[in-house]
């Protein structure tokens, strides 16, 4: 844990809003005006364009940021590979899906000296990193920041959904704090360096191949509800002038590359552009739900959503469940009973989840491949069969759920983890017949 680290996140500032076209300059005179690649860029430095899609893409799906460097990102010796430790990437091929309903509990304590990139683990995933497509679940534990070391992800981009210790992340554009019941998002291709706010730092991951992440549309809802686009939240531009070896790893069709650089990279003076990264906090969410009778589909709880070819399909959904009320009358009020032609990999950030009594816990995680059957264990169907229908607020627990189109494959070190829940299908046994004819 660093105190010079906490000092610093206390007194961050941002800018705000989703998919905006921000601008921000450390020192003035570094940001051109009216063009983007002057013939000499302000102060010396080298414009650079860091393209998140391609060129031509439709407006509202291209990304794209200029950056104004002390050194262009080309000036750089090779790469080469280094190990990969507990890292796993798409094509997913040591192992076959497997039906089955599967439970973790949380992570073991990392080795001591372990960073962010040094204590990510693999759970799962789909798809294939090569072609753009699919997702990939992860967690991490780390109990050291990252100090001379950078990462940067061409596979894809990096949603950080912390359970446990704060994060404080250098990048590129500027800093970001993220604590739990935050999530940060780095975008594909952006150097980063996570730095630890407390003793130890605990949480997941999705990498995203696929399109980017947005906001969903909110049709018969109207203009407003669930992620106001306001609350996200882009850094100020922040840089790092330092002469001194610095490794850069970079994650590159599944593997990672290492360079060690004369310099920091992260020395972006100035930046435009829509290509950014950025936090949310989860509890301003703003929760819908059915306010006469029945459980809504836990897509009404979506926060950002990557789509696919098909409409309404998405590649990966990242979907909360935050405090709310529940009021329904004649109402099942747990999550009910259900088989998904989607994916659902659940963790749980803070308290309870009201779907299942024990055993899913705070930095735990539950796979429901596509079409197992799932929903509340008997403790909890019971209760919920024989409460009083007053209103009710949920208000101590924070979980999350990565929902995705294809089945989620694990890998082998999670199909074989000494912390799988061997007996998780024992939650739904003793849910007896009722019948009555």
């Amino acid at each position: 844990m660093s105190e010079q680290a906490r000092k610093t996140a206390e007194g961050l500032e941002y800018l705000t809003g989703f998919g905006n076209e921000h601008s921000s300059e450390a020192v003035p005179g570094a940001l051109p005006i009216g063009r983007n690649s002057p013939q000499r860029a302000g102060l010396g430095l080298y414009a650079e364009q860091l393209s998140g899609s391609a060129f031509t893409e439709p407006r509202p799906h291209n990304h794209r940021s200029w950056l104004y460097r002390i050194r262009p990102s080309a000036a750089h010796p090779p790469f080469t590979r280094i190990d990969n430790g507990a890292l796993r990437s798409a094509p997913f091929t040591e192992a076959v899906p497997d039906p089955n309903r599967l439970r973790w509990n949380p992570l073991p304590a990392p080795a001591p000296g372990t960073d962010f990139v040094s204590g990510l683990w693999t759970l799962g995933g789909n798809g294939d990193a090569t072609q753009r497509t699919g997702m990939a679940i992860h967690l991490y534990a780390a109990d050291t920041s990252m100090t001379d070391r950078v990462f940067s992800d061409s596979d894809g981009e990096l949603l950080i959904v912390p359970e446990q210790g704060g994060l404080l992340l250098r990048t590129e554009f500027g800093l970001l704090r993220a604590r739990p019941g935050e999530i940060a998002l780095i975008p594909r291709g952006v150097r980063f360096r996570v730095e630890l706010l407390d003793a130890t730092a605990r949480g997941y991951v999705c990498e995203n191949y696929g399109r980017p992440f947005e906001l969903p549309y909110l049709g018969p809802i109207g203009a407003n509800g669930l992620a106001a686009a306001r609350d996200f939240q882009a850094p100020v531009a922040a840089y790092e002038d330092e002469d001194r070896p610095v490794e850069v790893v970079n994650k590159f069709c599944g593997n990672l590359w290492s360079a060690t650089y004369d310099h920091s990279p992260l020395d972006v003076v100035a930046w435009h552009g829509s290509h950014v990264p950025y936090v949310y906090d989860l509890h301003r969410f703003n929760v819908l739900g059915s306010i006469s009778y029945d459980h809504p589909d836990p897509s009404i709880f979506t926060v950002l959503t990557a789509p696919s070819d098909t409409p309404g399909l998405a590649g990966v959904d990242f979907v909360v469940f935050a405090p709310r009320w529940l009021v329904g009358e004649d109402t099942f009020r747990p999550p009910y009973f259900h088989r998904n032609v989607m994916s659902e990999y659940m963790g749980l950030i803070e308290g309870a989840y009201d779907a299942k009594a024990e055993g899913f816990v705070p930095g735990g995680g539950s796979l429901h491949n596509m079409m197992s059957a799932h929903g509340p264990d008997r403790e909890t169907f019971d209760r919920a069969s024989a409460a009083e229908l007053k209103p009710q607020k949920i208000e101590d627990g924070l979980a999350f759920m990565f929902e995705t189109r294809w089945p989620v494959t694990a890998t082998a070190q999670a199909a074989e983890a000494d912390h799988l829940q061997r007996g998780y299908d024992d939650v739904w046994q003793g849910l007896e017949r009722h019948f009555r004819a």
